[in-house]
């Protein structure tokens, strides 16, 4: 899967992320190497190694060539180097002294039979391999229909027309031998190219075809994987794997390969565990092993006539073992308590409150608030304007018409106060102290014996009630 930035721009030089090729995603093309010496400077004497490695067809095939133009080449760069008959382009993958490692990898020794690069590819190499390589496909259709009508057991996978279109490339898989030279004349015929045959297993066709394995990654084999191990269920065994075909098995129909990555971690783990003890003896009989647990570093037994399992430490099956080589059988195997579950994860008491208030609550409770203030300014401009009438109180009765608790003095103060009349408002306004203005006039607040006079008990105060003696 390669980014959206990845191309080749003019004259076959790498364009996009400007990485010169080497993607930090891997995802430029398949089987991509990171030059991990690239940054390293050479001393003086050595010159820089002269054989670069080339991939065709988006990293499905790779080869070595000796790069005699002495031009400094970078990798995701295109290049024109010797073919069958002719050229092909490529695009440079490795270069520098990491070479050396591959090609020691592959067993490919330095001789003066390697190929050469020719040149940097040209727009019109580049324009002409792109024609050649859209007949790729209506080919592979073509291929299979006519293996199918000779009637030969084989299975075309891929199919790689060289950039000068002089020579085809033909990959098939098949379970036996399989004669095709009758095969070979009908694809030269039809084709007008040389015709290579080339067999390949189950696993190079999977790493050739590509996919998402069960883990959710791309497959190694289209990816980074090179070399095919063979993989066997003992591999599975050893990893206390149920042997499920349909689990174990990848697109392929082999067994995965990354049964093998873990398999020397296990080995390692089981060397401390006895190897003679598949059965021991009990006063209650035999019991025979039924896997070992290299985390807890147990070893599981159970009965013949039981299913029910009984973990032991090794300690205690060697113990055991040394016993029954004396003839003593034990009593019991002494098994170790497993506790099975989860640890309690604490509660740091965070409280997840998304979605309990929503906010159609927040906007009724907003309108309510605004209906309400509006309520309130009408009701103060209703007040303002028109004067208060008020109702004369019932004795012995509040405004509400509840009954009065207070003691009958303070009932009468409360009706003599409201049956004095109120001044209206503009003539409050023009006499801000109503006591003095009223001093020598009677009237039914005033006292009847006239006014006080002047600087006898320092203010003009009228005189309260005389309250009546029941």
């Amino acid at each position: 899967m390669a980014c959206a930035g990845c191309g080749t721009g003019a004259e076959g030089k790498p364009s996009g992320c400007k990485s010169n090729g080497g993607c930090s995603t891997g995802g430029c093309n398949r089987l991509n190497v990171f030059d991990w010496l690239a940054n390293i400077p050479l001393s003086d004497s050595l010159a820089p190694f002269d054989i670069i490695e080339v991939s065709f067809n988006n990293g499905s095939r790779k080869d070595f060539f000796r790069n005699v133009t002495k031009q400094f080449l970078d990798k995701g760069e295109m290049v024109t180097v010797e073919g069958v008959s002719g050229f092909d382009v490529g695009q440079v993958t490795l270069t520098g002294e990491l070479v050396k490692l591959q090609m020691k990898k592959r067993r490919i020794e330095d001789t003066p039979e390697v190929k050469k690069v020719l040149r940097r590819s040209t727009n019109e190499d580049l324009n002409r391999m792109g024609d050649n390589k859209a007949r790729e496909k209506e080919a592979l259709i073509k291929a299979r229909a006519m293996a199918r009508s000779i009637g030969l057991e084989m299975k075309l996978a891929e199919v790689e027309i060289q950039a000068d279109g002089r020579k085809a490339t033909f990959f098939y898989t098949a379970d036996d031998r399989v004669d095709f030279r009758e095969l070979i004349k009908l694809y030269a015929g039809e084709f007008r190219v040389k015709v290579e045959m080339r067999q390949i297993g189950a696993r190079q066709e999977a790493g050739k075809v590509g996919g998402i394995g069960s883990c959710g990654r791309e497959l190694c084999c289209s990816t980074w994987l090179t070399d095919f191990k063979s993989v066997n269920t003992t591999a599975a065994r050893y990893q206390n794997l149920s042997i499920n075909q349909a689990k174990l098995s990848g697109q392929c129909g082999r067994l995965k390969c990354c049964l093998n990555y873990e398999l020397d971690t296990y080995l390692d783990a089981l060397k401390e565990f006895p190897e003679d003890a598949d059965n021991i003896e009990t006063t209650n009989g035999v019991a025979s092993l039924q896997k070992r647990d290299i985390f807890k570093n147990l070893m599981w037994y159970s009965y013949g006539d039981s299913n029910k399992q009984y973990p032991l430490t090794i300690t205690r099956v060697k113990e055991i073992r040394q016993l029954n080589r004396q003839g003593i059988k034990p009593e019991d195997l002494k098994p170790v308590e497993v506790i099975a579950g989860k640890p309690k994860e604490t509660d740091l008491g965070f409280a997840d409150v998304v979605g309990q208030i929503s906010l159609r609550s927040l906007e009724k409770t907003s309108q309510k608030r605004k209906h309400k203030d509006k309520e309130k300014q009408k009701h103060k401009q209703k007040s303002q304007d028109q004067p208060q009438q008020q109702q004369p109180q019932q004795p012995g009765k509040k405004a509400d018409g509840k009954p009065d608790a207070r003691p009958p003095q303070q009932q009468r103060q409360q009706e003599n106060r409201q049956q004095q009349p109120q001044k209206p408002k503009q003539e409050q306004r023009n006499n801000p102290n109503p006591r003095q203005q009223g001093q020598g006039q009677q009237g039914p607040g005033n006292n009847p014996k006239g006014p006080r006079p002047q600087g006898q008990g320092g203010n003009n105060r009228p005189p309260k009630p005389r309250q009546k003696q029941q």
